[in-house]
This record gives structure tokens, C-alpha cells and sequence, in this order.
């Protein structure tokens, strides 16, 4: 019965980590499931000390190295990474999902006021939402916008405090990620992207999913920052490959990248899916997970800095 009990416990996070490790990425319901990998790790170690527990030194020792593979995937996330020699002008940028236009726009708003971006990407951006938050003052404070409201959840929006110029919109399964390009102050022009692939919540998603993912700028030398609601966790292989192609995710450069920001409620665990991604040129100097505004998720801050 002991043995039982260990290897009940043990088998699911260690076929868990072989597939994570593996460079393979399975379709539904593996793409909504390996979010969860940092509650997978701690879920790895429980099982290791009820193999210890139980003298059971087989399921031990494949709870053992089960704990290492994901530690040494998850783990990192806390750690914060040497920033690049950046020390030119800051690119402070707020990113919110606006839960199909029903989050609170004066509490958005509000936060805008008071961190006084210089950038802010939304996504389930509505014809409604614009009115609500352009009535809020938004407008007052970001005076410049490319903005593409779509009713449900398709719609997104870049709002700035310096002149945009407005890019082509990126568009997959009927979710428009829009895309812009900044004017600042110093002279530099940076590109950015209201980041926002259909949810792989489903069965039949994934391709939608993944082609708003593989759709978005690779790195190229260009300043860039992709801001917004990836759907996808640094669990995900499409956005490890994104990261790959010259960018660096600032929640994990600031050693916060196990901050959720989608979820925490009720039983389900909390997912960290919303993110900023600056080109690897850029130096990363703050990161924030902030207050909900009334959606079920929560902005995103961080402060970059341009060569």
C-alpha cells in the first residue's frame, strides 16, 4: 500500500517534467496545463517527501530528480539576470486586459495617473471601453492613440504619452493585436505591440493560439517592446522561442517572474501569462504586478531603459 501511495504520488510530475524538458509541446490539454508548472514543481516536492516518509527509496529517487528538472526550470524566475550596458533615456510601459471592456476605467485611470507611463497596451479593447475610458480622462494623460475596439475579446489598443505613428495590425482568429510606433523624446523610435493570441482554453484552439504567438516581431536590432496578454507562461515553447529571437521578459529579469497575474481564485492557482518584452538591447529597471481594475487579470508594469 506504501509503494502505492508513492508512486501514485510521484509518476504524474515526473512524466510532468519529461514532457516540459522534452522540446515537445503536445496539443490540448497539455498547452492550458504546463502554465501550471511552478504549482507542479511544489506539487514534485510534496511527493518527495512522502517517498521519504515512507521509505520508499525508488519513487524517491525519481521524485528526487523530478524536483531538480523542474527547479531548474522554474526556479530561475526569482532570480534576478545582469542587465544589459543599457543607460540611455526610460520607457516606462503599463499593460491591462480590460475582460471584454468591463474593467473599471476610472480605476485604471487612476493607475495611469499615478505611474504616469509613457506607454499603455490594452486588450479586450470595445468600442464601449474606449468611450469609458477616454470619458476617465485616459485621453488627458496619453493624448496618443492607435486604437482598433472590436466587440468580445478581439479588440486592442496603444495609447502614449509621445507621438505614435500607427503599424499594421497583427491579426489571428479574429484577435487584432495592434501594433505602433513611438516617437520619444530622445530621439529613439520604438515599436510596440498591444500583445494579445487567442486563450488555448479549449480543444481546437491551439492553432489560433499559435499563430497569434509566431505572428508577433522576432528580434531584429529594432527597439521593440511586446506588452500585453501572451496566453502563454515561460512554460509555453512558442514564447521560450519568442524570448530566443531577442527579447527578455522583464518579470524574469527583475526576479519576478513567478508573479501571477491571471487567476488565484477559488481552487484554481494563479498563471503568469501577462507579460512585457523588451529587445534584448534594453535594460530592464523595474517590475510590477499591480491591483485589479475589475478584470480577471492584472496590469503589468515595468520600467526599461533605451541604449
Amino acid at each position: 500500500m506504501r509503494s502505492w501511495m508513492s508512486w501514485i504520488m510521484v509518476t504524474p510530475f515526473a512524466l510532468w517534467a519529461a514532457v516540459r524538458l522534452s522540446g515537445f509541446e503536445p496539443d490540448w490539454p497539455w498547452v492550458p496545463v504546463v502554465a501550471f508548472t511552478p504549482h507542479a514543481a511544489a506539487g514534485a516536492a510534496l511527493g518527495l517527501a512522502l517517498a521519504g516518509l515512507l521509505r520508499r527509496w525508488a519513487a524517491g529517487a525519481v521524485a528526487l530528480v523530478t524536483v531538480l528538472a523542474l527547479g531548474v526550470t522554474v526556479l530561475p524566475r526569482a532570480v534576478p539576470d545582469p542587465a544589459p550596458g543599457a543607460r540611455g533615456a526610460a520607457l516606462r510601459v503599463l499593460a491591462a486586459n480590460l475582460l471584454v471592456g468591463t474593467a473599471d476605467a476610472t480605476e485604471l485611470t487612476g493607475q495611469v495617473r499615478s505611474l504616469r507611463p509613457d506607454v499603455l497596451t490594452l486588450q479586450e479593447f470595445t468600442p464601449l471601453a474606449e468611450r469609458r475610458l477616454e470619458a476617465a480622462g485616459l485621453r488627458e494623460l496619453l493624448p496618443y492613440a492607435v486604437t482598433r475596439p472590436a466587440e468580445g475579446a478581439g479588440g486592442s489598443a496603444v495609447y502614449a504619452r509621445h507621438p505614435l505613428t500607427a503599424g499594421e495590425l497583427i491579426k489571428a482568429g479574429g484577435f487584432g493585436q495592434a501594433t505602433a510606433v513611438l516617437k520619444h523624446p530622445g530621439g529613439a523610435r520604438v515599436e510596440i505591440v498591444s500583445v494579445h493570441p487567442c486563450a488555448p482554453k479549449r480543444l481546437g484552439r491551439q492553432p489560433c493560439w499559435l499563430a497569434g504567438l509566431e505572428r508577433l516581431p522576432r528580434g531584429d536590432g529594432r527597439l521593440r517592446v511586446l506588452a500585453g496578454d501572451f496566453n502563454a507562461t515561460l512554460d509555453h515553447l512558442p514564447l521560450r522561442e519568442l524570448l530566443a529571437a531577442g527579447y527578455r521578459d522583464a518579470a524574469d529579469a527583475m526576479g519576478r517572474g513567478l508573479s501571477t497575474t491571471w487567476g488565484g481564485w477559488g481552487p484554481l492557482p494563479g498563471v503568469t501569462i501577462d507579460h512585457v518584452l523588451a529587445a534584448d538591447r534594453m535594460a530592464v529597471r523595474d517590475f510590477r504586478v499591480l491591483a485589479p481594475v475589475g478584470s480577471d487579470h492584472r496590469p503589468v508594469y515595468a520600467e526599461l531603459l533605451l541604449p
